[in-house]
């Protein structure tokens, strides 16, 4: 049978229900109990200050397995002072009825309830969020959007017609069923970013949906979510960057941002760093011997830089932005005219570009290598009448076919180049792409965020790669412990 108990501060402080109260010290001391059935605690100790009652309250009650509001994780997000749960909501997302005029101010919730009936909805999806008894909702509207912020309000500090109706708030809470899952709770939680609208997103909604079913598998509940609705990363455990990454970009900003607060990320930000910036890859395959193409680093349109890359290179030579991913940023030159036209778009956007040698096969390998290993492997063809294996010139983009094989039918040159390369970007999920002609292995890039597509790369692995990847997650997230 299952029962809530409400722990307060002390005995002093009086809320509804008294029958179920009891104080801070009664649960440290006489709980858990032997056979004690489902218990649900409800935390109405002050939790505003680190090392508090209130968070030992919540945190007891994870450790003993009780059901607890807050839970240690909204404690935090509620204490935080980075703007953690600050953001700007439409009209539509915040779920208010057309026609409703919201006077900017503060809105006290309790349990999800709110006095002012247009803002319920609103409310109760803040409180499933952030599940603290009592919260305050602070809105101001600008240029047709809401900015919202919530803080914690203690219990204690209410008085008269808000401790009333805080009061009635908690009774209803208490005589409702507590919603519970009919599966194992998982121990872990994982965002995976995800972007609706990308062209070409690193994977497709298949291959999404595998990762998510393979992390419940392994006790992590994963879920996908756009950078425009996370609400706090301080609620997960774990954060997928599956949007393709840049560095001046939000996916750059929040996987640094994750780190800090102590998730598991891939793609991290230091990988971000080195993999999105090709100048940064081919100084440090220079520096670590990884066999690649020979390149040189411009900075300059001039007629000399123009005459030492026709010495150096020959025609045709292929330019590169420093940062670009599916082929976009890539020029294949064949004149000095072209040459000349093609520097001065390039370093209208950028200070340094790429010159490299042109070497034509009929396909690129791409090995996928995880935490230090060869995970798949793929060949890719260049699209046809094309010397790319992505062609962006027409109105539609095209990509070439490709041939998924097991890791040990790779050339031996390869997956070496592939786990050298590998190693300068870090431990994280890579793509190694690579040139092998006549024996030889070259390097042309690393991608810290690789193509990963239901009935491609998984075509020799199948469900297994997903398992892989998320099995990864999981290892790091015991060694960083709850």
């Amino acid at each position: 049978m299952s029962k809530t108990l409400i722990v307060v501060d002390n005995d002093e402080i009086a809320y509804g229900q008294p029958q179920a109260t009891i104080s801070f010290e009664q649960y440290l001391r006489d709980y858990p109990k032997l056979n004690e059935g489902t218990t649900r605690i409800i935390n109405l100790c002050d939790t505003e200050h680190y090392l508090s009652r209130g968070y030992y309250c919540s945190l007891l009650a994870e450790a003993r397995e009780h059901r607890v509001l807050p839970s240690v994780r909204s404690i935090n997000a509620l204490r935080g002072s980075d703007g953690d749960v600050e953001f700007r909501l439409s009209r539509m997302e915040a779920n208010l009825p057309a026609g409703s005029d919201i006077a900017d101010g503060e809105y006290p919730v309790y349990f999800g309830a709110c006095a002012l009936e247009p803002l319920q909805k609103l409310a109760k999806r803040m409180f499933q969020q952030y599940s603290s008894p009592a919260l305050m909702m602070t809105l101001k509207s600008h240029s047709g959007k809401y900015h919202v912020r919530l803080h914690a309000l203690s219990p204690s500090d209410l008085l008269g017609e808000e401790k009333a109706r805080f009061d009635e708030a908690l009774d209803n809470f208490t005589r409702v069923v507590w919603k519970t899952s009919s599966t194992k709770k998982a121990r872990w939680n994982m965002a995976i970013l995800v972007n609706p609208e990308e062209a070409l997103p690193p994977s497709d909604k298949e291959a999404i949906s595998r990762f998510v079913r393979a992390a419940r598998k392994l006790g992590i509940a994963a879920e996908t979510i756009a950078a425009e609705d996370l609400q706090s990363i301080a609620n997960y455990d774990a954060l997928f960057i599956r949007e393709t990454t840049a560095i001046d970009h939000h996916t750059y900003r929040l996987a640094a941002k994750a780190e800090r607060e102590g998730l598991v990320v891939m793609d991290d930000a230091s990988s971000i760093l080195r993999c999105c910036n090709k100048v940064y890859l081919q100084d440090a395959f220079s520096y670590h011997k990884v066999p690649c193409l020979k390149t040189e680093v411009i900075s300059d349109a001039s007629d000399t830089t123009l005459a030492h890359l026709e010495s150096v290179f020959g025609y045709p030579l292929v330019l590169k932005m420093p940062e670009g991913s599916f082929s976009r940023g890539v020029y294949k030159v064949k004149t000095r005219d072209e040459l000349a036209e093609h520097l001065a778009q390039l370093f209208n956007e950028t200070a340094l570009v790429l010159a490299q040698e042109f070497m034509y096969t009929d396909h690129d390998w791409r090995i996928g290598v995880l935490n230090g290993r060869a995970l798949y492997a793929c060949k890719y063809y260049m699209v046809r009448n094309h010397w790319q294996i992505y062609n962006h010139g027409k109105k539609r983009s095209q990509s070439g076919g490709f041939e998924t094989l097991p890791t040990f039918e790779v050339p031996k040159g390869v997956l070496n180049a592939a786990l050298k390369a590998a190693k300068v970007a870090g431990n994280g999920l890579y793509g190694v792409d690579i040139k092998y002609r006549e024996g030889n292995a070259y390097v042309l890039e690393v991608n810290d965020n690789p193509s990963l597509d239901h009935n491609v790369e998984d075509v020799y692995l199948g469900d297994e790669l997903y398992m892989q990847i998320m099995s990864e997650f999981l290892r790091r997230l015991e060694l960083r412990g709850k």
